[in-house]
């Protein structure tokens, strides 16, 4: 008689009488749990496309200052191509580039005593270029430009380099 109650009736027809949740309350509650991560996952991938949207539209305005203000970007090749170890960093604002390394390191010593990071990066045309506010994003390195254009150590001709 057990055995044709449980093939006529299921397993629910035990759940319910012991008070545990059935099938079909089992399954709404399945279907609740994806609604709720689809909803965190779609609520992330939102907050990703609006970070991604927000950073271009930074990095457009950093280059529209970028231009106003008449600053070149150029690759490692302008200068012969790197010669040493550089950060991996993409952007970088070069503040002077000499011949004589001695030279570069008096600006770098300014710069630092300012509170400055400094890099001294070396090309192949024996070119010792002094770098500072290193950043891989565009929009950083403006910003860092725009404050360090009024330091008295950092010349007209400042330019951000790019590394490619």
């Amino acid at each position: 008689m057990l055995a044709a109650m449980l093939s006529i009736t299921g397993c629910d027809f035990f759940r319910r009488v012991a008070g545990r949740p059935v099938s079909s309350d089992i399954e709404n509650k399945r279907l609740e749990i994806m609604k709720a991560e689809e909803a965190a996952l779609q609520a992330y991938l939102d907050s990703v496309k609006m970070v991604r949207e927000r950073v271009a539209a930074d990095s457009i305005a950093a280059l529209d200052t970028l231009k106003a203000h008449g600053v070149m970007m150029n690759g490692p090749a302008v200068l012969g191509g790197f010669a040493g170890e550089v950060s991996p960093l993409r952007y970088r604002l070069i503040i002077g580039a000499f011949k004589t390394r001695s030279n570069a390191e008096k600006l770098a010593q300014k710069a630092e005593v300012q509170g400055y990071d400094v890099e001294l990066i070396d090309f192949r045309r024996g070119m010792v270029a002094v770098g500072v506010c290193a950043s891989d994003r565009i929009a950083e390195t403006v910003a860092g430009y725009m404050a360090v254009r009024g330091e008295s150590f950092c010349p007209e001709g400042a330019w951000i380099l790019i590394n490619e």
